[in-house]
């Protein structure tokens, strides 16, 4: 494990009792909000591991719920995240789940409304650190800590390259770059970290080019 600074390894400012039960579940909650573009109505939680085991002690419940909620980790609303999203009329659901996961601080966030829903695997890494290891049946590493975007696309020749020449055109330097695909010829995701932010009207052309279905900006 590779940390960047001496505030890696003391943890962000935060709420609650623990960096990897709070503070890094709480971004998992949050990039769950992030990736779903909303507030959801409601919310399946599963925990694994010492998240499960844990999770009501070390305030991982309310984490996650104040991550959905968009609190950052130091937002003292996060210790009444549950009753605020009562009251918001969001449905929640925690199943602590037997199964024994790769890491032992996994949550899998199942949210949606009306329209539609999203499901992701998360763990938290330690230092209030946190990576979502799964979307939607996608297998990705994705941290949130530089400039993202997500972009599902027609597993079809020359996506890539229409992607990655859109964003040269605009100087934008790829820092890391992924691709997954369920099934050969379907649906894939590209998940591309670049230096710098990534503007609006870069993610409209990327949206017009042909086999490219949806693209969601992760952070700044």
């Amino acid at each position: 494990m590779k940390y960047r600074s001496v505030f890696d390894i003391i943890g962000p400012i935060m709420i609650g009792p623990s960096s990897s039960h709070t503070a890094g579940a709480a971004r998992i909650g949050r990039m769950a909000r992030k990736l779903f573009g909303r507030e959801p109505k409601w919310a399946n939680i599963h925990l694994y591991g010492s998240f499960a085991s844990t999770y009501k002690g070390h305030g991982t419940d309310v984490a996650i719920i104040g991550g959905l909620l968009d609190f950052d980790t130091f937002d003292t609303r996060i210790s009444e995240s549950i009753n605020i999203a009562n009251e918001k009329g969001m449905k929640i659901n925690f199943i602590e789940e037997d199964a024994v996961p790769e890491h032992p601080n996994t949550a899998k966030i199942h949210i949606g409304d009306d329209d539609a829903s999203l499901e992701l695997v998360g763990i938290s890494i330690g230092g209030g650190k946190a990576e979502i290891t799964e979307l939607n049946g996608f297998d990705l590493n994705l941290s949130g800590h530089h400039p993202a975007i997500l972009v599902l696309h027609n597993d079809r020749f020359g996506a890539i390259a229409a992607v990655t020449q859109i964003l040269a055109k605009y100087e934008i330097n790829i820092g890391r770059m992924e691709v997954s695909r369920r099934e050969q010829g379907k649906e894939a995701l590209m998940v591309i970290e670049t230096d710098q932010n990534i503007d609006v009207q870069i993610i409209t052309q990327l949206e017009k080019e042909n086999n490219i279905l949806q693209v969601v900006k992760v952070s700044e």
